[in-house]
């Protein structure tokens, strides 16, 4: 399936290191608050908080700064009122946008995004403006170490998952919301922890961007992804890779 990818997955992060890894983790801490609210504290039985779990680790997350986390959660912590917004809108050349979020304050976060738009081309729309052109999935990434594209292939059907994508990187397998959770659990019993999994929005119709309309997505995108609140950004856009390697050098 085209467009499956996340946009952190193809953009080049910019600045210092330690920023970057800062940034990171709070994310994934705000991610572990958020998912033990919706399902609980078992990871065996909320495949959103098991995928953080996965994150922070990834990420080196420490057990106490997850314990903090999941304790904000079930209101043993510090007091928390993070919420989850989704905005949706434009960029420019009527690129189709899904920004998530999550924030204490909505109203910091929506005249951010809107400032960063506006300032880049783009448009806040109303929700559901351009919800239709995607669909929320189930992604699971493994690398292209793990196993061949067969082994992988027939491992994730078994597992019952809709699609499987191998290039000369990584396996990237599609599930749908229900047997998400189901189909972690079972990969990672016959390969151990992926590289990245959760929810993601995939574009049906991908919309190819090229030369400077590229450069302008990309810098919208970038800009959007460097705000505090924003967890994740999904875009319809197609970049050529040989764009994205020389944006990346």
């Amino acid at each position: 399936m085209a467009g499956h990818s996340k946009f952190k997955n193809i953009m080049h992060r910019k600045g210092k290191q330690d920023a970057i890894r800062s940034k990171q983790l709070n994310k994934v801490s705000r991610e572990i608050t958020v998912a033990v609210r919706s399902g609980g504290e078992d990871p065996g039985g909320n495949p959103r908080l098991r995928a953080a779990l996965i994150a922070a680790r990834l990420c080196n997350m420490t057990n106490d700064r997850i314990q903090r986390a999941i304790k904000t959660a079930i209101g043993s912590g510090d007091a928390d009122n993070t919420e989850e917004i989704r905005y949706e809108g434009y960029g420019p050349h009527g690129v189709a946008l899904i920004i998530e979020t999550l924030t204490d304050n909505r109203n910091r976060t929506a005249p951010e995004i809107r400032s960063v738009l506006s300032k880049n081309g783009g448009s806040l729309g109303e929700t559901n403006s351009v919800a239709f052109q995607f669909q929320r999935n189930g992604q699971i990434i493994y690398p292209l170490s793990v196993a061949s594209a067969d082994a992988v292939f027939e491992a994730a059907v078994e597992a019952g998952a809709d699609n499987v994508e191998s290039n000369d990187e990584q396996h990237i397998i599609t599930t749908t919301i229900e047997n998400f959770g189901s189909a972690l659990n079972q990969l990672i019993d016959k390969f151990d922890a992926p590289l990245e999994s959760g929810f993601v929005w995939q574009a049906h119709n991908p919309v190819n961007v090229a030369g400077d309309q590229a450069a302008a997505v990309l810098k919208l995108l970038n800009a959007l992804d460097d705000l505090d609140d924003v967890q994740d950004v999904y875009s319809n856009a197609e970049f050529d890779p040989e764009f994205l390697a020389q944006q990346a050098a």
